[in-house]
């Protein structure tokens, strides 16, 4: 049996643990803060510490695989650990993988990530849409069937995506608003909250010329290390900014590996972030 839809499951988790996402990234340079190894014992000890700490707190935890499949199968053994056992805690894991590709390749990823019984099954995926929205029907299909959920990057915060994100189409509208219309459409009838969301950069300043409102969560990078606060963040999402996920990587992990320190960090940004909504 499919599980109850990602938007719904996800809604529920904002609206009991607070709408704080944070980020399980192990680069070497947070590893060496931690006083790890550069190696599957140090990345084992980070990706435990924070599942630990947070994982029964927080509405969801987003790993880069990148950070894993560095170290080969023995990273992608300690990625499946932490996935596993932070959904048996309560969170919500995003797979932060940000995959893209056409045909039997996209739903081979689709696969990956979204079937029901996959090692690395999460509650939602990152996706690039920019082989063409179509490209990512296999991985839009299976999630639907598993009650899983995408994030398609819309309109990202890094300086490069404009080239391709405000690229002006034939009928006027640019590339990322033409994302952000395809993901509407997903959500069309699905309550309380679709499943289909955009990555929408926390550090991009008014957004009032697009329409945000697409009934589905947003993912938004930027918060604390990045730049931004979540006093910005009505003034960047406007009316759609109770459907924002905030994302915070370094502003919390940099407390580690203090267990506490972690906790409390995340509890912060949390408390931030959710005054900050309901005074929008």
């Amino acid at each position: 049996m499919s599980l109850e839809p990602f938007g719904a499951r996800l809604r529920r988790a904002m609206d009991e643990r607070g709408p704080l996402c944070v980020g399980i990234d192990p680069h070497a340079s947070l590893l060496a803060d931690w006083g790890l190894g550069d190696d599957i014992a140090g990345l084992e000890r980070f990706s435990r510490t924070v599942v630990e700490a947070l994982a029964e707190r927080v509405a969801v935890l987003k790993p880069q695989s990148a950070f894993f499949e560095r170290f080969g199968s023995r990273g992608i053994a300690v990625l499946e650990k932490s996935v596993e056992e932070a959904r048996a805690a309560g969170a919500l894991v995003v797979m932060d993988a940000k995959r893209g590709d056409i045909g039997s390749t996209m739903a081979a990823y689709a696969e990956t990530f979204l079937r029901k019984d996959a090692p690395l099954f999460s509650d939602a995926l990152t996706v690039s849409p920019y082989l063409g929205y179509g490209s990512l029907k296999p991985a839009v299909e299976l999630a639907r069937e598993s009650g899983a959920g995408l994030f398609v990057l819309a309109l990202t915060s890094n300086p490069e995506g404009g080239e391709v994100q405000h690229a002006v189409r034939a009928d006027g509208r640019n590339v990322g608003a033409t994302m952000l219309g395809h993901l509407a459409a997903e959500n069309a009838d699905e309550r309380p909250l679709g499943s289909f969301g955009a990555v929408v950069g926390a550090t991009l300043g008014d957004l009032s010329s697009y329409d945000l409102d697409i009934n589905g969560p947003l993912l938004a990078p930027g918060i604390g290390a990045q730049g931004a606060t979540a006093a910005d963040l009505a003034g960047v999402f406007g009316a759609a900014v109770r459907n924002v996920v905030p994302n915070v990587s370094r502003g919390v992990l940099r407390h580690g590996p203090d267990v506490m320190a972690l906790r409390e960090s995340a509890e912060g940004f949390a408390e931030e972030i959710g005054a900050a909504v309901a005074a929008a």
